[in-house]
């Protein structure tokens, strides 16, 4: 059985967290830290699961009964709380926070040398790590609709790249455009080209690409000759879930064929990325680990659509995955969720 710590479990992730592990076959919960909210009942906070656990948040943290440490802080106390703490080395690490995903940008941490978490290009180099830095929400989204066109060869150009997000997207902690009288009914432009995930994103599509194309770059650190991802983020009025479109231009006498057989065949055995025929609908993912992929081909025109839900697929669902991953079990394991049809 992995015992697994969770660091910052009140938050929205941490609470997804705790959903998956009860039902997990394989996992047990050591214990789930939370200053605020120590001694009292998970529940309280999350309560949705009311009925499901007795767990209580703890103030104390203790590594050596944790197999498996997931941090669900937020960005930048990543690095901070590995200075101020010392971990043993056989307990693995499974980060949420973007502080070590971009490896010219992670911090320097002795001892701690973090994968980037995406099992469908890294599955091998995760089975093998202590360390994982978990992808973001978005770039996990636009990587998985990306990949197979980088790898071909075909980012010749600037990528446009449009993207929605659910409102848990922004975390537990209300924020101006969080609350339900703004955000119901309405939608909004943020950090147009300059989110942070491009980086990743870009890191990832680079990874893939034949080495004589051109490098794949963001608006905020341009390559000289570099093709641009320019990424229009929105924020949507529901809940849960992401929803991506990117449009690629194509070489003159790109085989349409060729393009779909090749999307097809990247993620034939991919546990739980699935490329398909027909139109997407966000619906089909919510509640899921899964990612969805459907390309439209047009003259000199690609047009990729993919989703997934923001807090499972672009959270703690694919931190599970990693977390079997380096567990040497079934990926798949405590994560066979289905969507609901309505």
């Amino acid at each position: 059985m992995i015992r697994v710590g969770i660091l910052g479990a009140a938050g929205y992730t941490g609470g997804e967290l705790i959903r998956l592990l009860l039902n997990h076959p394989e996992a047990t919960i050591a214990f789930a830290h939370s200053e605020s909210n120590a001694g009292h009942p998970v529940a309280d906070v999350h309560e949705g699961l009311t009925g499901d656990t007795d767990l209580c948040f703890c103030s104390e943290m203790p590594f050596d009964q944790a197999d498996v440490l997931f941090f669900c802080f937020g960005h930048g106390k990543s690095e901070q709380f590995l200075r101020e703490h010392d971990i043993p080395d056989g307990v693995k690490i499974i980060d949420m926070a973007q502080d070590f995903r971009v490896k010219s940008k992670a911090p320097s941490v002795k001892d701690y040398d973090f994968v980037y978490g995406l099992p469908e290009i890294n599955r091998d180099a995760i089975r093998q790590a202590r360390h994982v830095a978990n992808p973001g929400c978005f770039a996990t989204c636009i990587e998985l609709g990306l990949l197979p066109a980088a790898q071909m060869g075909l980012i010749a150009s600037d990528v446009v790249v449009s993207g929605v997000t659910g409102s848990t997207g922004a975390g537990q902690k209300p924020q101006a455009t969080t609350h339900f009288s703004w955000r119901d009914g309405n939608m909004s432009v943020y950090k147009l080209l300059t989110h942070q995930h491009l980086h990743e994103i870009c890191q990832s599509l680079n990874q893939v690409r034949p080495k004589a194309s051109r490098p794949i770059c963001s608006p905020i650190d341009r390559v000289e000759g570099g093709a641009e991802i320019d990424f229009i983020p929105w924020r949507g009025d529901f809940a849960r879930g992401i929803f991506v479109t990117s449009i690629v231009s194509l070489p003159e006498g790109t085989d349409p064929d060729a393009v779909v057989a090749a999307y097809s065949s990247f993620y034939a055995d991919a546990s739980f990325t699935h490329y398909t025929d027909r139109p997407l609908d966000l619906k089909q993912v919510v509640n899921t680990n899964k990612c969805l992929v459907h390309a439209d081909i047009f003259p000199g025109k690609l047009v990729v659509s993919t989703c997934i839900d923001n807090l499972l697929k672009g959270a703690v669902g694919q931190a599970v995955q990693n977390m079997n991953l380096m567990s040497g079990i079934d990926e798949r394991s405590g994560l066979r969720l289905k969507a609901s049809a309505f």
